[in-house]
């Protein structure tokens, strides 16, 4: 394999791993969120504003992976 293959697979594992937890974690936090709601309508605010925070800083962890391949393709 060359270099840039190299970097090219390594590229799409660093976005294809960065974007499986969140994925995960969002789900699962989105989940919780809309049982808690029908369990506790008075509560949706309180919740819906803490599920969007959460959501946000796991987005971040896929955005890091995408910035890491954007890096590893400027090297080709």
């Amino acid at each position: 394999m060359t270099s840039s293959a190299i970097i090219a697979l390594a590229a799409a594992l660093a976005v294809a791993l960065s974007t499986i937890g969140p994925a995960i974690g969002q789900g699962i936090t989105a989940s919780k969120a809309m049982e808690s709601i029908a369990r506790q309508p008075e509560a949706a605010g309180n919740i819906r504003s803490s599920m969007i925070i959460a959501m946000a800083l796991m987005e971040a962890l896929t955005i890091y992976g995408l910035l890491i391949a954007f890096m590893l393709v400027a090297k080709v």
